[in-house]
């Protein structure tokens, strides 16, 4: 029963981020995306918590998926920013 629970949940979150990233305008993709890594930073420290932790090895799984992905969006976060930063910069 609980695996149930969690995968409707999931399945519900999934359905809910995809509905709220289409209706963003493109105006406000920059701060959303800056939200994002910032919570993608909160996933990276929370997977890696749970890593330490006993659990299935299905458990073990999904904190690999997590922090791949964690870390993924957080890298790509800080470089796309810098590129953007970049765009600032006076021509020499």
């Amino acid at each position: 029963m609980t695996f149930l629970i969690a995968l409707t949940l999931f399945v519900l979150a999934v359905f809910l981020g995809v509905e709220l990233i289409t209706k963003v305008p493109p105006t406000l993709h920059t701060p959303l995306m800056s939200g994002s890594n910032a919570i993608s930073g909160i996933t990276l420290i929370g997977a890696i918590a749970t890593a330490g932790t006993d659990y299935s090895w299905l458990t073990n799984i999904l904190v690999l998926g997590a922090v791949a992905l964690a870390t993924i969006n957080v890298v790509g976060g800080f470089l796309v920013t810098h590129r953007m930063l970049g765009m600032f910069n006076r021509k020499r």
